[in-house]
């Protein structure tokens, strides 16, 4: 019973932090699935990739490899490519996870952009067990992708809809989720660190290919100005 009233109590503090992921993933979805079945693909192929992969981004460049002459280097390497991200989000969440348990495993296949968006800066209440918390907010979130697109990939067939723009809909809610944290912070050091080589990187690289520079200068910047930086909050504190 006291195992229960711990789990629901973890549920609740993650499940009020996912609702705008839910907005933002179950429209992608949609649209996701709507866009494989465009292709010809039943519906059972956006709800098992989607459960099995999990990676947004490389699951609308699979769709375009399925349909394709079969090669598994190209495939390995556009998937590095695309979610190389994840290198950097996984290394800074390495502290986060420790001493999770069993639930480690899961919390890292599981780990998106939003979740790491959320489980990173996240704010648990003392009594409440954190590394629950972080694990209902990944299973959340991923429950929601899936949601989205199995709608997607059901409806789809019998509903004509044009999908073109809906994308935006992820780089609102990462607008929305910086600007909140902003609003937390007392300094806003590495936040402005993370935007200047954002921009930096942007007008040197291009649209296309400034994600994997800007997160390299920005994890470089950090680990260099660390200490200085937790000097910085403790004199805050």
């Amino acid at each position: 019973m006291k195992k229960r009233t711990e789990l629901l109590t973890a549920f609740r503090v993650a499940y009020p932090k996912t609702l705008p992921i839910f907005a933002g993933f179950v429209f992608l979805g949609i649209a996701y699935g709507f866009m494989m079945n465009s292709l010809g693909f039943s519906a059972i192929y956006p709800i098992l990739i989607s459960l099995i992969v999990f990676a947004g981004s490389v699951e609308f460049v699979a769709a375009s490899l399925l349909i394709g002459a079969f090669n598994p280097l190209t495939a390995l390497f556009l998937t590095l490519t695309v979610n190389a991200r994840h290198l950097f989000y996984g290394l800074s969440m390495l502290g986060k996870y420790d001493g999770v348990g069993k639930k480690k495993g899961y919390m890292v296949f599981g780990l998106c952009d939003e979740s790491f968006a959320i489980n990173s800066t996240i704010d648990v209440p003392k009594n409440v067990d954190k590394g629950w918390v972080m694990f209902f907010v990944t299973l959340l979130n991923h429950f929601y992708w899936v949601l989205g697109a199995s709608l997607g990939g059901v409806f789809g067939s019998f509903i004509n809809f044009n999908i073109e723009g809906l994308e935006f809909v992820m780089t609102a809610l990462f607008v929305v989720i910086f600007l909140e944290q902003w609003m937390k912070e007392e300094k806003h050091t590495s936040s402005l660190v993370g935007l200047g080589a954002s921009i930096v990187c942007l007008l040197v690289f291009g649209g296309s290919h400034f994600i994997i520079p800007a997160m390299i200068a920005i994890l470089g910047v950090l680990t260099l100005s660390r200490k200085s930086l937790e000097k910085v909050e403790a004199e805050a504190a």
